[in-house]
């Protein structure tokens, strides 16, 4: 059985389920960070020349919207929409 060393913080570091483009992610942390949001959304795929417009909706967190540089403390069960639009 491996052990983590998580310094007694006890179940921080245990993963959460989120839900991203409706594909089912596990991530570690409290929070998870709009630059984030992006890679799990597509992979290897962000383009600077694209902006991304990052929702979310979750149990016991008020609706919202994530901006570059922003993060925001995820529940299991979180959704992200990650929906992206070419530069006019």
């Amino acid at each position: 059985m491996s052990q983590h060393s998580d310094l007694g913080n006890g179940h921080k570091n245990k993963p959460v389920n989120i839900i991203i483009n409706a594909r089912p992610n596990k991530v570690e942390g409290e929070r998870i960070s709009y630059e984030e949001i992006l890679e799990l959304a597509f992979p290897g795929q962000v383009d600077p020349n694209v902006i991304y417009t990052v929702t979310y909706v979750g149990p016991q967190t008020p609706d919202g919207t994530l901006v570059p540089g922003q993060s925001v403390a995820i529940r299991n069960g979180m959704k992200f929409d990650v929906n992206k639009t070419n530069r006019s």
